[in-house]
């Protein structure tokens, strides 16, 4: 933990000085007020950051990945990745620490989205818990992409195929695994729906905490970080 808070706090000022972030963070700003207006805002629907949520993930599909493309590929590419891996560091913590510097500024993105929510309480009355959950499943969500995009800035030094790989990943099991679930047979359209990101999300949405979906976004994440540091763990032996 020693090593992680440093890494962690070197992360997110690069974060910070990034400029691809700021644009990010831009392009972000503009579509999640666009749907807020377009999917919530309007008279006669129900009072719910539902439409916001689900509009937003498929956002983070190609958000994230821009976000976390240099985290690790941009170390290769500067040749400062000899001076980390000399460092007496572990590469969980290296990975750990890019993660959650990451992370900081994905959450800080999401807070951008609360004024929102004070727009709607100003106009109708939602249920705060419902929203609550929906804001945890936008947390859980942005930690398992963040967590697949730096497994990708690890495999390679260059930043945009980085990207590439983390949007292809994510693309998958965002948009892929959801639309073929319908035209499956029964059993491998369980199997679909066990790895399927939107409908493990929807439960939040609801504001329904189901424990599959918590394990599911928890291991899942936990796998991509597992994958994330041996790969930076063979490139240090070569």
């Amino acid at each position: 933990m020693r090593n992680i808070l440093p890494l962690t706090q070197r992360e997110l000022a690069a974060s910070f000085y990034s400029p691809i972030a700021y644009v990010v963070g831009c392009v972000f700003l503009l579509f999640t007020g666009y749907f807020f207006i377009t999917g919530v805002l309007v008279p006669g629907n129900e009072a719910s950051m539902r439409p916001l949520f689900a509009a937003m993930t498929g956002t983070l599909v190609f958000a994230i990945p821009l976000l976390t493309m240099r985290a690790v590929a941009e170390e290769f590419g500067s040749g400062t990745i000899e001076t980390l891996m000399t460092a007496p560091v572990t590469d969980t913590s290296v990975i750990l620490g890019k993660f959650f510097g990451v992370f900081v500024f994905y959450a800080a993105l999401l807070l951008t989205t609360v004024p929102h929510l004070i727009v709607l309480l100003s106009y109708s009355d939602p249920q705060l818990g419902v929203i609550l959950f929906g804001y945890v499943g936008m947390l859980l969500i942005g930690a398992l992409y963040i967590s697949v995009g730096l497994f990708a800035s690890c495999c390679t030094r260059h930043q945009l195929l980085a990207a590439i790989i983390a949007m292809g990943i994510l693309s998958a099991f965002t948009f892929l695994v959801d639309y073929f679930a319908d035209f499956v047979g029964p059993r491998l359209h369980g199997v679909l729906m066990a790895v399927n990101v939107p409908a493990h999300f929807d439960d939040f949405t609801k504001g329904i905490l189901d424990t599959k979906s918590l394990v599911f976004f928890i291991s899942t994440t936990v796998l991509f970080l597992f994958l994330a540091t041996k790969v930076l763990e063979s490139k240090r032996w070569r």
